[in-house]
């Protein structure tokens, strides 16, 4: 194990023992005897750098925006990412960020965690049922009602309950007993909140790309580890979506590390700017792409969106809504994915 993964590693060994020695996994109902205006001030700790993580985030905002319209929402996260994909959101009024590097930044890292204890919080909520330290900093916060978000079986019977986006709010609608039965509600959807002004500029961005303005497909050919489909699997399908050319651009979008997995033989796009690649997806037709922050960027830009799974499972963070589908790629060969394709363009 190279030096950073013993830190990181190290790490999650000191807050899981931490989880285990402060945290009683038994909540109590949060009943704010129909009350809801009361509740001024929100907490939601999701303690983690990765894009795909934090726009998972959204629709459990967008959940608390509905049902305390009048609370601000403080988030506990990893990084800078959260300042991007939260600028929209009013009602996020303050992110404190942990250092993505927390043993070259000690200092700052223990000050974000101290920096709990300087707000008093109606609510606070871990986002991540399996996150330990984002139940420690639920458990430390000074909070009137502090939700754990713990394995409900009684709930398990909901066919999407286990996904990371759905998981706390149906938790959390379970334990309100403010008589408001959202338990069957439909679950709010990623949601980046691109303004007008952004996606007319991703509209004039992608018309620069190309001559003939057609609409556009778009591919992610790139994630990490083994989620990454190699070459040949790329190229075979890039090979059948050219079959769409006639009637359709298409465009590769390029992440961060600029590199393609079929060599970039077709239309490229670049950028680090989030949110302008999330204008340029949301004019987009139809985004394919494995299981990445792309994959979440697109699907949080209102964009239909396949996503291509793997290793990782789709039940915990396959897309939904917009008629976005998820495609395991061991099961369903290249032919089902141009099919699906097909039917949604």
């Amino acid at each position: 194990m190279n030096p950073k993964g013993n830190i990181n590693y190290l790490r999650r060994k000191i807050n899981r023992f931490l989880s285990k020695l402060f945290i009683d996994d038994r909540t109590s109902d949060l009943d704010f005897n129909q009350n809801i205006t009361q509740v001024k001030k929100i907490l939601i700790s999701r303690p983690n750098h990765r894009l795909g993580n934090n726009l998972i985030l959204t629709p459990l905002v967008k959940e608390l925006i509905d049902v305390f319209p009048n609370a601000e929402i403080h988030l506990f996260l990893m990084g800078n990412i959260g300042d991007l994909i939260f600028e929209n959101y009013k009602e996020v009024t303050k992110i404190i960020k942990l250092p993505r590097k927390p043993f070259k930044n000690i200092l700052n890292y223990y000050a974000c965690w101290f920096s709990i204890f300087n707000h008093n919080y109606d609510l606070a909520i871990n986002a991540n049922r399996v996150s330990s330290s984002g139940k420690l900093a639920v458990k430390l916060s000074k909070s009137r009602y502090k939700f754990l978000n713990v394995v409900n079986k009684e709930l398990s019977k909901i066919k999407d309950y286990t996904h990371n986006a759905k998981n706390p709010i149906y938790n959390l609608r379970y334990r309100l007993k403010n008589q408001i039965d959202r338990v069957n509600y439909s679950i709010p959807k990623l949601d980046i909140k691109l303004r007008d002004y952004e996606i007319q500029n991703g509209d004039k961005l992608l018309k620069s790309m190309f001559g003939e303005q057609k609409p556009t497909i778009s591919i992610f050919t790139f994630a990490t580890g083994n989620k990454c489909l190699n070459k040949d699997w790329w190229k075979e399908l890039y090979c059948k979506i050219k079959n769409f050319e006639n009637n359709y651009n298409i465009l590769e979008i390029l992440p961060a590390e600029n590199v393609s997995q079929i060599d970039f033989v077709a239309k490229t796009y670049y950028s680090k700017d989030i949110r302008e690649i999330a204008s340029v997806m949301s004019n987009v037709k139809i985004f394919i792409g494995a299981d990445s922050g792309m994959m979440h960027l697109a699907n949080s830009s209102n964009t239909t969106t396949i996503g291509l799974f793997s290793v990782t499972e789709s039940e915990f963070y396959g897309v939904y809504g917009n008629n976005n589908i998820n495609i395991n790629t061991k099961n369903k060969d290249i032919d089902f994915i141009i099919n699906s394709i097909r039917k949604r363009i």
